[in-house]
């Protein structure tokens, strides 16, 4: 198939440490690409793919708070895949709410996987606008808030089999691994740690928007005999990391649309304890995978009980569900269904 995927523009493709949907649009684009599908990549031009990248902005950047400068750079981008829509069997968006009235005008199929929260009070202003866009959710969690919409599946993220593996070590402590924010539950991660006694290893991510978080409430904990801060590690760093590590904590106080983090502990045979939020039980396997709990005495129960969990076990699961492999079969799955037969325009409401 001939296959556009549109990326968002705040980090190029894959982001060379955090950046969760830069990374899943890498994964699944290189597997596509070793499938055989014909497969562009439009995204920033400091990316590196195996497909053919159109190149929308010169480099990745942040937000900043200025509208034109984050807005300007998507318009582009939409009219950019607009001129050349017509050479794609299926166009593919990662970027939200953006492509939905301007593609819902035009006769290529499209889709758009949506990566974030949905139960924000600006959702449904936007979105029930366009009923039967071709939407995918990335969990059945995700979509709950707003189940009306024109949900053409739930497709669960994938990673390459290979790139993050077990290592030999011994296991003697718990890990963090992801982003220090309150909704990612940093402070039950080390209320845990401290109430089973195991050191807690801490390898995350401290955003600008977090910065006073860290400051005021958690670097105080950290840098202790129990607590030791790690500091952002990238995927060569992550196999070591939590195949020394007993579990992976991930405590969160949000309704996480995925958590890639799960997914990469267990390719390292790594067992996951996590609070029952969002995606969770539709991602972490009872007793064969981790641990799924309500709260923190739960948790320090669960990590009492993690010498039933094989290991190995652990990884031959990941191996069965959370490739990119498996990841880009389904799409492409959908892909198929989208484009056969010719799909009539979408019309938006109002119009």
């Amino acid at each position: 198939m001939r296959i556009a995927q549109i990326a968002p523009l705040f980090e190029p493709v894959p982001p060379p440490r955090y950046g969760g949907t830069e990374r899943v649009v890498h994964w699944l684009t290189e597997a596509l690409v070793a499938q055989g599908h014909d497969v562009t990549l439009f995204a920033t031009g400091d990316s590196t793919t195996s497909a053919r990248l159109v190149a929308t902005r010169e480099r990745a950047q942040r937000f900043v708070p200025n509208f034109e400068e984050n807005g300007a750079p998507y318009m582009r981008l939409l009219e950019l895949v607009l001129r050349e829509a017509h050479e794609f069997d299926v166009l593919h968006f990662h970027i939200d709410f953006w492509p939905l009235s301007l593609f819902a005008r035009q006769a290529t199929p499209f889709l758009s996987t949506l990566h974030g929260r949905l139960d924000r009070d600006w959702v449904r202003g936007i979105y029930d606008l366009f009923p039967t866009a071709p939407l995918v959710s990335i969990s059945d969690a995700q979509r709950a808030p707003v189940p009306h919409l024109g949900w053409a599946g739930t497709i669960h993220h994938g990673m390459p089999a290979n790139l993050l593996t077990p290592q030999p070590a011994k296991q003697d402590y718990l890990a963090f691994l992801g982003r220090i924010s309150p909704e990612k539950g940093i402070e039950h991660a080390i209320r845990i740690a401290r109430a089973t006694g195991l050191k807690l290893r801490v390898a995350a991510k401290v955003g600008e928007e977090d910065a006073a978080y860290h400051a005021n409430v958690i670097a105080p904990l950290l840098g202790t005999d129990a607590v030791e801060f790690v500091g952002e590690i990238d995927d060569a760093q992550k196999p070591a990391f939590l195949s020394g590590a007993k579990a992976l904590l991930f405590p969160i106080d949000w309704p996480e649309p995925f958590g890639l983090v799960m997914i990469e502990a267990m390719a390292c045979g790594c067992p996951v304890i996590a609070f029952r939020r969002g995606s969770v039980p539709e991602v972490v396997e009872e007793g064969l995978t981790g641990f799924v709990v309500d709260d923190v005495e739960s948790a320090v129960a669960a990590v009492r009980r993690l010498d039933a969990i094989d290991r190995a076990a652990v990884r031959t699961r990941f191996e069965t569900r959370w490739t990119a492999w498996r990841m880009a079969e389904e799409y492409v799955a959908l892909y198929q269904r989208l484009a056969r037969p010719a799909r009539p325009k979408l019309r938006a409401v109002g119009t």
